[in-house]
C-alpha cells in the first residue's frame, strides 16, 4: 500500500513516459513490438477496405435500381394540388384585399403576376414546340435536345384579357381582377380520363348568388397536350399550363370566400386533410 501511495517526482514520471514510448530493453513501441503493430495495422487496413467495398457495392446496387426520370413511390400524389397567383397569405389564409382608389394596395399584386408570367414569354418558351392536338402528348422516345422529351408551349398571350399585354394592370383598378390558377405537376398523371380538366370558381356557402367569371383559355380548360409530365430531367423546359380567372361582379366593400376547383376525372377536391388538393380557396375584398 505504501508503494501505491508513494508520490513520484516529475523527472520519474517523464522517465516512465519515455520508457512507455520506447523501451530499449523489450524493443517495444508504446507497449507493443514491431510485429504486433504490423499485425494491428494490417487488420484495420483490411477491415476498412472491406467496409469501403461493402458501402460502395450497396451504393452501386441502389443507383442501378433507381429510375433517374421517375420516383419509385408516388402514392401520396394521386391528385394535384392547386395554387393561385397572386399568392398573398394573411392571418385568415390566402386573401386578396385591396382598395381600387389606392394603387399602393394593388401594385404588389400586379408585380407578382408580371414576375410570374416572365416564364411564359415567347423568348422563355423558345425551346418548346407548338402543339395543336387536344389529346395526351405521349412520348416513348427522347426526341428533344440533349436526349430530352419535348414540351408544349404555353405563352402568356393565351390568357388573352388576363395576359398583362392588353391590360398591364390585370383589371385591378376597375375592380375586375385577374387571378391565375395553376395545377402542380405529377409525373405521368393523365387528368380527366381523356377529357380536358377545367376550372370552376364559385362562392363558398352561397349558392344563391352566381359568380360571374371569364375564363382564359376558353372554358377554363387545361389542354390535354400538356400531359403527361415526365419529370424535370426528361422535360427541363416544361412549364405548367395556366387558367386565368377574371372576376366580374364582385360587390364592393364586402368580404367573400371563393373556391376555384379543377374539375375532371381523377382529380379530388374534397380532401379535408389537404385544402389545396384539387382546389384553392381564398378570401376577396374590394373596397372603394
Amino acid at each position: 500500500m505504501a508503494t501505491l501511495s508513494e508520490k513520484k517526482t516529475c523527472s520519474e514520471r517523464m522517465e516512465n513516459f519515455r520508457r512507455f514510448i520506447w523501451n530499449p530493453e523489450t524493443k517495444q513501441f508504446m507497449g507493443r513490438t514491431l510485429i504486433n503493430w504490423v499485425w494491428i495495422s494490417l487488420y484495420y487496413l483490411a477491415f476498412y477496405v472491406v467496409m469501403t467495398g461493402l458501402f460502395s457495392l450497396s451504393l452501386y446496387s441502389l443507383m442501378r435500381t433507381l429510375n433517374p426520370y421517375e420516383p419509385d413511390y408516388q402514392d401520396q400524389l394521386k391528385s394535384p394540388g392547386v395554387t393561385l397567383r397572386p399568392d398573398v397569405f394573411g392571418e385568415r389564409g390566402l386573401q386578396i384585399y385591396y382598395n381600387v382608389s389606392d394603387n399602393k394596395t394593388w401594385d404588389g399584386f400586379i408585380t407578382t403576376l408580371q414576375t410570374f408570367l416572365t416564364a411564359y414569354t415567347p423568348a422563355a418558351q423558345h425551346l418548346n414546340i407548338n402543339c395543336t392536338s387536344d389529346t395526351y402528348f405521349i412520348q416513348d422516345t427522347f426526341d428533344g435536345p440533349n436526349k430530352t422529351k419535348l414540351s408544349c408551349k404555353f405563352t402568356s398571350d393565351m390568357l388573352q384579357n388576363c395576359s398583362g399585354l392588353t391590360d398591364p394592370t390585370f383589371g385591378f383598378p376597375e375592380g375586375k381582377p385577374c387571378l391565375i390558377i395553376k395545377m402542380n405537376r405529377i409525373i405521368k398523371f393523365y387528368p380527366g380520363n381523356g377529357t380536358a380538366p377545367r376550372v370552376d370558381c364559385t362562392y363558398v356557402g352561397d349558392d344563391s348568388r352566381p359568380l360571374e367569371v371569364d375564363y382564359y383559355p376558353v372554358n377554363g380548360t387545361f389542354n390535354l397536350h400538356y400531359f403527361p409530365y415526365y419529370g424535370k430531367k426528361a422535360q427541363p423546359t416544361y412549364t405548367n399550363p395556366l387558367v386565368a380567372v377574371k372576376l366580374l361582379n364582385i360587390t364592393r366593400n364586402e368580404e367573400f370566400k371563393i373556391v376555384c376547383r379543377v374539375v375532371g376525372t381523377g382529380i379530388i377536391s374534397d380532401n379535408v386533410h389537404d385544402p389545396y388538393e384539387g382546389k384553392v380557396e381564398f378570401r376577396l375584398k374590394i373596397d372603394d
